[in-house]
Parts: structure tokens; sequence; C-alpha cells
């Protein structure tokens, strides 16, 4: 069994035995004809998890929000987006493939967090009547801003400022329980101010493949169409479905034990390499860490932590770790003594 310490996501996690037993024994349809039960069950809890009419059960986040972009904004119009959200930027060649469709960006002050403000300032109409933004769309937690964490009334301001200029919002909730773990608000309210929205199965929440994607019943209907159109159409979905379940009745109740975990990391890298981390600053369960003044690039550090037997991603001079469902206090611990013997080495 591989022994090494994997941070690079919270997708990594491995499903549980009692997901593996739940998806050995789903029952099972054909999914594109819409006779899959347990998928059909999947989906109608992430409606009433969200508030929502309807949900769509799709093998990633990032079909959800390609199908919702495609659904909600025009070829040749522009989606307005934090400047380094994952829709606008890991996402943009896809959404212009697919749709036809650029971004406006928009640059928060810290940490991805864009206000009320500047969305109204964004939505003000083209003089010339050229540029058109026909959708917002924001992402909680923000994951290049460190999981940081949008609240409610946050989010809710953004819908007004949405609703007044006439143009609908989309909330990325890839890792959304992480914001209900921190708030203590159930995800519906965050929902609410949003036409539709996506999160993750695959993430915190454990489930190893899947996303969901909400919004009312004609939205919906329309995307459905979409996912066939892009290749998303499966057959007896069911079995992963079961595992979907299954995170979204254990998930959500252990998402902070994650957060602690980070917080410990964070902590004891911040005690090796001065300056590197901000504890205060983790909310969740992703840690940067900026190596730029150790000497070393992000590159070098990510080849020595993995030689130590610790696995970690990088974007630009920082080093990303996400803590997961596999990651307990012992793996902290050894994570953090890989660290210095990198550090040393």
């Amino acid at each position: 069994m591989d022994d090494r310490i994997d941070l690079r996501s919270d997708t990594v996690s491995k499903p549980s035995q009692r997901m593996r037993l739940a998806m050995a024994s789903a029952e099972v349809g054909d999914d594109w004809y819409g006779d899959d039960p347990t998928v059909n069950l999947l989906q109608d809890r992430a409606a009433e998890l969200t508030g929502k009419e309807a949900a769509l059960y799709l093998p990633s986040g990032t079909m959800c929000t390609q199908i919702a972009l495609h659904a909600l904004a025009r070829a040749g119009h522009l989606v307005a987006c934090e400047a380094s959200a994952h829709a606008g930027r890991t996402e943009a060649s896809s959404a212009a493939v697919l749709s036809g469709i650029a971004f406006h960006y928009i640059a928060a002050a810290s940490r991805g967090m864009i206000t009320a403000g500047q969305v109204a300032a964004a939505l003000r109409p083209d003089p010339y009547d050229v540029s058109v933004i026909d959708l917002v769309t924001i992402e909680n937690t923000h994951q290049v801003g460190g999981g940081s964490v949008m609240t409610v009334a946050e989010v809710a301001e953004i819908g007004a400022a949405c609703a007044a200029a006439g143009v609908p919002l989309y909330l990325d909730g890839a890792r959304i329980f992480n914001a209900c773990a921190v708030t203590g608000a159930p995800v519906s309210d965050f929902a609410a101010p949003a036409s539709a929205l996506m999160f993750c199965l695959s993430k915190g929440l454990g489930a190893p493949i899947g996303s969901m994607l909400a919004g009312d019943a004609e939205f919906i209907r329309e995307a459905r169409r979409l996912k066939i159109l892009f290749g998303g159409a499966w057959r007896q979905a069911g079995i992963m479905a079961a595992a979907g379940l299954l995170a979204l009745e254990e998930g959500p109740g252990r998402l902070h034990e994650d957060h602690v975990n980070a917080r410990v990391l964070a902590a004891g890298i911040a005690d090796l390499l001065p300056g590197s981390v901000d504890p205060a600053a983790i909310e969740t369960n992703i840690v940067f860490a900026d190596v730029s003044a150790t000497g070393r690039g992000a590159l070098e550090w990510r080849d020595r932590l993995a030689a130590e037997g610790v696995l970690v991603t990088m974007i630009g001079d920082r080093i990303r770790m996400l803590t997961h469902v596999d990651i307990g206090s012992s793996e902290v611990g050894a994570a953090l003594a890989a660290w210095q013997r990198a550090a040393k080495n």
C-alpha cells in the first residue's frame, strides 16, 4: 500500500468501507433514461438540501459549471467573477471552447473575497453597448484565497446587486459544506440568492466521484439536455450515487476535523518557516505556504517533500496542502516531520 501522506487535494481521499459496500449493493437503472433509482434519490436529496426545485448528478464540478455557464450566458458575452476564481481561470478555456464565453475579472482586495459594491460596479452598462455581462459567479469557499469563507449575508448582498441589474448569480460551491461548517448556516441559505449552484461530493465529503448541480426545474431540464450534448450521460450511475448519498449523510458533520487539522499543519509550518503562513487566517481545510523567502522555489520544495513522503501541489511561489477524511492528527504530525527533514536537506 502507498503510505505517502497525500495533501494534494481533498479529492484524493479513498471511499470508506461503508461506501464500498453501498456501491456494491446499489439499486441501479439507466440514468440516460432517468430511471436509475439511486441517482434519482441523490438528486432529490441535493434539491432538498439546497432549497432548489431540482438537481442533477454529474461526473465533475467542472461539468456542472460549464453546463451552468452555457445555460445562463450567451456566446460572445461575459461572465463576471473574482480574478483568481476557478471558473474564470482553470476553466476559462473550457468556457471558450464549449460556449464562446469570456470573463470579466473583478480583483478582490484579499483572499478572493469580492464585495457587492464591486459586483454592482462591474454590472454598470457599457456606454458603447459592446461588453455585456450575462452572469455573475462567486466561489465559496474560495480555493486560491486559501479556503476563505463568504458569509450568508455577503452572498445575499451580492445576490441583491445582481438582481438590481437583472443578472443571475451562479454559486460555485465546490466546498460549500466547508463554508457551512464555519458559519453554521445550511446550504439552502447560501443557495437562496443564486439562480443555480453546484457542490462537489468528491472533495471534503469523501465520495469517490461526482458533483451536484441545482436550480429551478426549467434550468435543470436544460442542464439534462446539455449533459448529453457535453458527453456526460452515464448509465448505471447509481453505483457511484450510492457513495454520494453516504457522503451527504456522513461528510458534513466531520468537516470541522479537517479545519482543525489544517490549522495545526499551518501552525507547524509557520514555526518552521516564519512568515510563510498565517495560522490565524486558516478558516477551512486549505493551507498555502509561501516559500519564496526560503531561497528555494516551490518546485524544489514540492520535490523535496515528495522525497520525504508528502505529496503537495503548488501555485506560484506557494505550496498548497489540503486536509481531508484520510488525514488525521498522526498524518499531520508526520507531514510536519517531513517538512522539517526537507528544510534540513
